[in-house]
């Protein structure tokens, strides 16, 4: 499969997605999740014009950085462990993960320029998914106000892995509605812009209900 093709008919999907709900294609960043392929296959996703690149795992990562490198935006989107925060920090262009402060404060004591952080939040209460729960998330980002090498651009989750479509939407959307209130409380910290929500599987959907980074593994890269 051509990650080309694929990027095309990903690109008229978000076309689509953006027109029934009003929205600029152009507001919608593409990650390319390539945790589970080779260099060559990310090689050949920047070919397509992705340029983003998602990884989960600090090894995994770090060995496509050490052959890519700045050729790639890269972002981190899995949970990342504070003691290796000093391998992967200076090398990102956002972290998409922050979900307690003993990461907050290594990120504060490793990074040696401001970095770019979504916060993750658990919107669907699962139990096998990371972040910081829904009421939780106030109280959280009024502790980061004194980490100046933090700033909070979004929000991140993960929807169930569910053929109900409205499960999913209502997970997007209160997801949205919780970005809108941080962005009420003008927060020089946290401008809070961004949502990176929605996967292979639910980021038409994502996108209706208001995203502006969609991760994009299998549909994108393949299996």
């Amino acid at each position: 499969m051509c990650v080309k093709e694929n990027v095309e008919k990903i690109n008229a999907n978000i076309v689509q997605a953006c027109k029934r709900s009003n929205r600029n294609p152009e507001e919608i960043t593409i990650i390319g999740v390539t945790k589970y392929v080779t260099i060559e296959r990310t090689k050949e996703t920047l070919a397509a014009g992705v340029t983003n690149i998602g990884e989960n795992r600090t090894e995994g990562f770090l060995e496509k950085y050490r052959h890519i490198e700045k050729q790639a935006n890269w972002h981190f989107i899995g949970t990342l462990q504070s003691r290796k925060t000093r391998d992967v920090v200076n090398k990102v262009t956002a972290i998409h993960s922050l979900d307690r402060l003993s990461l907050a404060k290594e990120i504060q004591k490793r990074a040696e320029k401001t970095v770019d952080c979504f916060i993750q939040v658990n919107i669907s209460g699962e139990t096998s998914k990371h972040g910081i729960q829904p009421d939780q998330v106030h109280s959280f980002l009024h502790k980061l106000e004194t980490f100046n090498k933090i700033r909070v651009i979004g929000l991140m989750t993960m929807a169930p892995y569910t053929n109900d479509e409205q499960e999913i939407r209502g997970v997007f959307s209160d997801l949205r509605m919780l970005r809108d209130e941080i962005i009420a409380e003008n927060l020089s910290y946290a401008p809070c812009k961004y949502l990176s929500m929605g996967m292979s599987n639910d980021y038409e959907i994502a996108i209706e209900e208001g995203a502006t980074h969609i991760r994009l593994g299998s549909k994108l890269v393949g299996p």
